[in-house]
């Protein structure tokens, strides 16, 4: 899936992913390929995502998700 991850000022991270783990405002959740659609407020925590084995982390304040058609992306404060 394509995953974005975009803060005010700047593409923090623009690629493949084959999955997200994300802090949201109910709990964490993860999302993986060919995920329901969904929006979601995000808390702040820490935003998981593996690309071809490799599995990084993002600290994070808070923002949006948008997930549709395998393309996840996320807004933050």
């Amino acid at each position: 899936m394509n995953l974005e991850i975009i803060s005010s000022e700047k593409v923090l991270f623009s690629g493949e992913a084959v999955r997200v783990t994300l802090p949201g405002a109910l709990g964490s959740f993860t999302v993986l390929d060919n995920h329901a659609s969904l929006m979601s407020t995000l808390t702040a925590g820490v935003i998981e995502y593996e690309t071809e084995g490799e599995v990084k982390t993002m600290p994070v304040d808070g923002g949006f998700v948008d997930v549709n058609d395998n393309r996840v992306a996320i807004c933050l404060q």
